[in-house]
């Protein structure tokens, strides 16, 4: 296998003339959905009665599949909830590294149903020569398709078949293929033709795809393909695989800019990891940092000195210190390096420096479990209890009282503040050993300040984690979906409120804590880690039962895996944590369904359906994670279902037969902290090379400090450096082993583009 990841990060999103509504009032109510092809993984909050909606929501996704084009839909739900589409931007792949990390305007395109096509054909000609009863020689051309991947699920399923079309200046013979396929997406058809030789380069082979479709509006179309015959002029025989195109006619002819335009920053990384030992220099450099004096002439603190945004350093730093256990020293370091710049006690730690990108980044790994245990009911109740805490005059709606409303607004702080101050127990231990460093740090500096050293972790614990994940809790999954127009204002004011109390040094309540002196009173383990919505098959307990597809809520604890019919509901069933032996994929092939994941247990496995293929692997980490030390793991599984008397996989026809293939396994038990240091590695590495040009401008920076101590140049003062010698050798390792990687990457390309055949799947 090729051991290569993709990833990307959407922030910033805002659309800007939109077309207006046919109706009297002109405005839009706008959702954007981004989508890998047409699968949606991501959807924004509605913006109301606005033809430039701004979004404003980041969404950061690693990417479980391959895929053609990164998508983008602009929706408009009109006063009957019914959503229409306004249009779309779609970047293709190998368009996404021209637009990294830079905030672009495209232009909105629209959507038909000939234009929205995804997947790949594998087509086979053959041509040969046939003798007549008169004895003339003609040819004769068979077409056949052989497997198509990548068909867009509709409804959850998917019905293909082929039109398979010889088209030329003066013919054109359709042969369909027959409708009935045993599979969604593979199948192996012929159609044949016949042709005189002279008409091989006048002629194509068109491939039409269509979806078999029960409702009256007729077939849907995915997608088409266009081959000249003189590909055969080489050989008899010739087999490649297409992607599906677009219909020629289906695109119409409307001006560009009518429809608006979207604005985007995606940031899209694509890796490829070698084995550890070719990361060991540049690893075990970047882990010693933070026994480096001084922490400025670290290789990590380097690293965020030439990256243009902090927090593209700080994401794999944090996940590699993780993962090594050395977090804390290195923010303890880099944390007292800044207290000691910082010259006013009110704005420490208050701007977007590494430190604080990093202890960010920290406490959204290790600290999600903390912020469901401590927010989650309360964010619960404030969304079904739809209580009006607008303190606005000007916002009040009729009927409503200013007075009764602060005091909705208090008791719902009151309830969350409370949660807060009295959660300190549970707070994960690298979250409490970075802040006492932070206090000892701020306490040392600005001695004569006795609130500093609460203000110092108040303007992280409150301001930067708390009361984001309040504002926007669908961010955090704290809720499922976006809250609606009134529960998101009444969280906005709640946010707020906590972010001034938790500025307020003054405060008795804060300083507790950040002491840690307070009491839970919630049991932990009875806390949902994960719930929605999916689709499940009976798992056939009554042996006369239906095995049909239904509807159910899932939860997830610590202690069992449950389902039920609605949210709130008794469960139907519940599967406790230790009776769970393996949880994977489960191939398309079973029930022609999309998105399907496997819990095994002693008895029988659960075959469950996701939303998405982001979601599907969501699940499957977080219920691997939970079970990965029970002792009766298996080891190995079956990929395709037992269906009709045998498994489908390996045909054995006991039930009870062990598995054809290796189980995934193998992540760690800590459920907040999947990394993978080599990975990380990796990010760093490719983070150095695309900056050389800065490293090699730092050198000359430090040579320059080094022999010369006047007035400092202009392009060298972006730069801290407090030890120009110590850093200039940092800088030539880091140089060396960036080199070192470069040239190793260098030849993985080579040999790649040497194995790559044209048509190969």
């Amino acid at each position: 296998d090729d051991p290569s990841f993709s990833a990307f990060l959407v922030q910033r999103g805002e659309a800007k003339n939109l077309p207006t509504y046919p109706g009297p009032n002109k405005m839009r109510d706008c959702y954007c959905t981004v989508n890998l092809d047409r699968e949606e993984v991501f959807r924004t909050k509605i913006v109301e009665k606005s033809l430039c909606p701004f979004y404003g929501e980041d969404f950061y996704c690693e990417i479980p599949r391959s895929f053609r084009h990164l998508s983008f839909y602009i929706f408009d739900r009109d006063v009957f909830r019914r959503d229409s589409i306004i249009g779309k931007v779609a970047i293709q792949k190998e368009d996404l590294p021209k637009y990294h990390n830079r905030d672009t305007w495209f232009q909105l395109q629209h959507v038909d149903a000939d234009s929205e096509v995804q997947g790949k054909v594998h087509l086979e000609l053959r041509l040969s020569e046939v003798i007549t009863d008169t004895g003339v020689v003609c040819h004769k051309l068979a077409a056949r398709i052989l497997e198509c991947q990548g068909l867009p699920i509709v409804n959850g399923q998917c019905d293909p078949y082929a039109t398979v079309t010889l088209a030329g200046p003066y013919r054109q013979v359709s042969l369909p293929t027959p409708t009935t396929v045993t599979r969604p997406c593979s199948y192996n058809r012929k159609s044949h033709f016949d042709f005189e030789e002279e008409d091989v380069d006048k002629l194509e082979i068109r491939v039409d795809l269509w979806n078999a479709s029960n409702l009256k509006f007729g077939d849907e179309f995915l997608g088409e393909l266009r081959v000249p015959l003189n590909v055969l002029r080489q050989s008899s025989s010739y087999e490649a695989w297409y992607f599906l195109q677009p219909r020629d006619n289906g695109s119409k002819s409307l001006k560009p800019g009518d429809l608006g335009s979207l604005r985007l920053n995606v940031v899209y990384t694509e890796d490829h990891v070698f084995s550890s030992d070719y990361y060991s220099p540049l690893r075990d450099l970047l882990l010693r940092s933070a026994d480096v004096e001084p922490v400025s002439a670290s290789a990590a603190h380097v690293l965020g000195e030439v990256c243009r945004e902090k927090q593209e350093a700080a994401i794999p730093l944090v996940r590699l210190f993780l993962h090594y256990g050395r977090v804390v020293p290195f923010i303890s370091a880099i944390a007292n390096a800044e207290v000691r710049r910082t010259q006013d006690p009110n704005t420490i730690f208050r701007g977007n420096s590494l430190t604080s990108k990093c202890i960010d980044e920290t406490m959204k790994l290790a600290g999600m479990h903390y912020l469901h245990m401590t927010l989650k009911p309360a964010i619960e109740e404030i969304c079904q209890s739809h209580k009006s805490c607008e303190i606005d005059p000007v916002k009040l709606k009729d009927g409503e009282s200013l007075e009764n409303n602060m005091e909705n607004l208090r008791q719902y702080v009151d309830r969350i503040f409370n949660v807060i101050t009295k959660s300190g127990v549970s707070c994960p231990t690298v979250m409490c050993d970075i802040f006492f460093s932070l206090r000892e740090a701020a306490a040392k500096r600005f001695q004569d300040d006795l609130d500093v050293r609460y203000t110092a972790v108040s303007s992280f614990i409150f301001l930067r984690f708390f009361a984001p994940a309040i504002l926007s809790p669908n961010l955090f999954q704290l809720t499922p979906h976006h809250t609606d127009p009134q529960t998101s204002r009444t969280l906005t004011l709640i946010s707020k409120t906590i972010q001034t109390l938790g500025s307020l040094s003054k405060s008795k309540s804060v300083k507790e804590c950040v002491l840690n002196s307070y009491n839970p009173d919630n049991d932990p383990q009875t806390r949902p880690l994960h719930n929605r919505f999916m689709i499940k098959r009976a798992q056939g307990r009554k042996r006369f039962g239906m095995k049909n597809f239904k509807k159910r809520w899932f939860c997830l604890t610590n202690h069992e895996f449950t389902y039920q019919k609605s949210k709130g509901d008794q469960p139907l069933c519940s599967i406790p944590i230790e009776n769970i032996l393996a949880v994977e994929k489960l191939e398309e092939e079973s029930f022609k369904m999309k998105n399907m994941f496997q819990v095994i247990q002693p008895e029988r496995a659960l075959y469950i359906q996701a939303n998405n293929c982001v979601e599907a692997k969501a699940w499957i980490d977080i219920l691997t994670k939970v079970s990965q030390c029970n002792q009766k793991r298996l080891t190995v599984y079956h990929p395709s279902a037992y269906l009709n008397g045998h498994w489908l996989c390996c045909r054995a026809s006991s039930d009870t037969a062990p598995g054809c293939s290796p189980c995934t396994g193998g992540l760690p038990a800590n459920i907040q902290l999947d990394i993978d240091g080599d990975r990380e590695t990796e990010r760093i590495y490719s983070l150095f090379n695309s900056y050389m040009s800065k490293l090699e401008k730092m050198q000359e920076a430090c040579g320059s400090r080094s022999v010369y101590d006047g007035p400092e140049q202009e392009e060298y003062s972006t730069f801290i450096i407090d030890d120009p010698q110590e850093t200039y050798k940092t800088l030539k390792q880091v140089i060396t082993g960036v080199g070192a990687l470069e040239q190793e990457h260098a030849q993985y390309r080579r040999d790649k583009f040497k194995k790559t055949k044209y048509g190969s799947q």
